[in-house]
């Protein structure tokens, strides 16, 4: 499966990953990943492997493999530095959807805790550890459910990118996301695979500046197929 272009210019891509696709090469993953993929469109980018931009193969930010939605992908030096400013700055607004276990107290809030990795297993994190890796997320009610069990529809709005911050914060509320492998523990996501595939986390929304035109643009993509049939299966 391949990603969806739902924009394309000179200067960049806006597309939609599918759930299941690596973002970056790695040593340890032999499968077709966003950046091969992007670098086939592009291959020009080769040519400037001693910057970032070419080391990255244009790739300005990422989502965890599991994770679909929208993404930024640069095609030229110029625009990947105007995008990842953009990320440094905080400009870049980004809006996810995930349905999450339990039914919460408030209908909206922002938790604020640091993130770091969890010592005792590899490839995790938790909260904790220096307050300068802390990391902010806003949350919203967007339906409540009954059935199969008690479940939130949440909209999430990271105000930083620390890696799998939405997952961990979601965890330490004690909302794990439904069909996290990584945090939502053995024995639920054996229950969670009965009614839901996969992780039901997707990038829905991003707004930025263009790089090509210097104006304020905005994407948005519904739920996957899939997830959307397990939403309207939902018991309210």
């Amino acid at each position: 499966m391949e990603p969806v272009i739902l924009h394309e210019d000179n200067q960049m891509l806006v597309i939609d990953k599918p759930a299941g696709m690596v973002v970056n090469n790695s040593a340890t993953n032999h499968g077709q990943t966003v950046q091969n993929w992007f670098l086939e469109k592009n291959p020009d980018i080769n040519n400037h492997l001693d910057s970032e931009f070419g080391q990255k193969g244009g790739v300005v930010h990422r989502l965890d493999k599991e994770t679909s939605g929208i993404m930024l992908l640069a095609k030229t030096s110029e625009a990947y530095e105007l995008l990842k400013k953009q990320f440094v700055e905080r400009k870049v607004k980004k809006e996810y959807q995930a349905l999450v276990h339990g039914i919460f107290k408030e209908k909206e809030g922002i938790i604020s805790e640091p993130i770091t990795r969890n010592p005792k297993s590899f490839g995790r994190f938790v909260v904790g550890g220096d307050l300068s890796r802390t990391a902010v997320t806003e949350w919203k009610i967007e339906s409540e459910y009954s059935s199969p069990e008690r479940l939130s529809l949440v909209r999430l709005t990271p105000m930083t990118g620390r890696t799998h911050q939405l997952r961990v914060h979601l965890k330490h509320m004690g909302h794990p996301i439904v069909g996290d492998d990584l945090y939502v523990g053995r024995r639920i996501l054996v229950s969670d695979r009965e009614w839901c595939p996969r992780m039901f986390l997707h990038a829905c929304q991003i707004r930025f500046f263009d790089p090509e035109t210097g104006r304020e643009a905005e994407y948005r993509t519904e739920l996957p197929k899939v997830l959307e049939e397990v939403r309207q299966k939902l018991v309210h």
